[in-house]
């Protein structure tokens, strides 16, 4: 399995680099989800609100992330009414997860592989999936990502490690 040593940083809240990068993650995270919203079932089966939440929290470090992963849901459904406001608690708990768990990933591997990504993907959605599950009641609803979901978590995976990789190595 490949492992590729790349340049990562952990931005404080106090640089302005901080809200540029996830500022750029955010019209990531509103134009893609635009994209795959072309497609029926475009958002649910390719998951990809959380894509740029996972290449900068990975690359930038969790700062970056969690602002990321706050601000695009909200922004998103603001702007399109996708996510519907009700799925908004569901998607922050994940997207937050999400940014931790990528942030912290990186700052303890120091590198960017796919086992390490499939490990915070895993991570996010498993949390996720229990803490939906809790507030929703509904364990098939909150296992909804498992079941038509998998392509984007591969997407993530697959992806995000490309772009670290390829995109963003410097």
């Amino acid at each position: 399995m490949e492992t590729t040593t790349v340049k990562l940083y952990s931005l404080d809240y106090s640089n302005a680099k901080t809200y540029l990068a996830a500022s750029l993650f955010v019209v990531g995270n509103v134009a893609l989800p635009q994209v795959f919203h072309l497609v029926p079932q475009g958002g649910q089966t390719w998951l990809p609100i959380y894509f740029f939440t996972l290449i900068g929290a990975y690359k930038y470090g969790w700062k970056v992330g969690l602002l990321t992963a706050i601000a695009s849901p909200l922004v998103n459904s603001w702007l399109f009414g996708m996510p519907p406001v009700a799925a908004l608690p569901a998607i922050l708990l994940k997207s937050v997860g999400l940014a931790l768990a990528a942030g912290l990933a990186a700052r303890r591997f120091q590198r960017v592989s796919l086992p390490v990504l499939l490990a915070v993907v895993m991570a996010y959605q498993i949390v996720g999936t229990l803490g939906e599950w809790t507030m929703k009641g509904s364990f098939y609803t909150a296992v909804q990502d498992f079941r038509i979901g998998l392509p984007g978590m591969a997407l993530q995976i697959v992806g995000g490690y490309l772009f670290i990789k390829h995109l963003i190595c410097r």
